[in-house]
């Protein structure tokens, strides 16, 4: 069940479509069992939250991926097309169950957002903590502090580092400004 928090004031550097020149949404994810995500909408309200993909014991493997995919179909559906998505791009995992399932949701965004037609870009880890908070090497505590500078209140450090992204994205065309 998607945990939602607080829908945020605009954001002042809304993304525009360069060839329509209109708004879009942005999504940012930081891919795991918990997920945290961050919306901007066309509106420029900002949404964040953490949903969990943790499986059930009567669940077979693929059961993760599955309520995934559906989970980004609802969000798409709800908060109108996606016109981009950043995720976290994890070079290095602490254990192998945590590779495998950034590797599985890793396939299953990119086969939706290349079948949805949505592009997708991974940002790398160091990227986000020195956008945050001017360290690359930034520790869990120091990203949630980020996030509450900006007005947030994250449920744990996956929606604070969401935020992060998505804040990254905003602020530097995604990466090309």
């Amino acid at each position: 069940m998607p945990v939602i928090n607080r829908a945020r004031e605009p954001h002042t550097s809304a993304s525009a479509d360069p060839i329509r020149g209109e708004a879009y949404v942005v999504l940012a994810l930081d891919l795991g069992t918990t997920t945290g995500w961050a919306l901007r909408n066309t509106d420029g309200l900002i949404t964040s939250g953490t949903v969990s993909f943790r499986p059930s014991r009567y669940d077979g493997g693929g059961m993760r991926y599955v309520r995934f995919r559906a989970w980004l179909e609802r969000l798409a559906a709800d908060a109108g097309p996606i016109g981009a998505i950043h995720f976290e791009e994890v070079r290095r995992h602490v254990g192998t169950d945590a590779a495998h399932v950034f590797g599985g949701l890793l396939a299953t965004l990119t086969a939706w957002a290349e079948t949805a037609g949505v592009p997708y870009q991974g940002v790398p880890v160091g990227t986000i903590k020195r956008h945050a908070t001017g360290k690359g090497n930034a520790s869990k505590d120091a990203m949630i502090a980020a996030a509450r500078a900006r007005g947030f209140e994250p449920a744990d450090d996956n929606e604070a580092d969401a935020i992060a992204i998505l804040h990254w994205a905003l602020e530097t065309a995604g990466g090309v400004a």
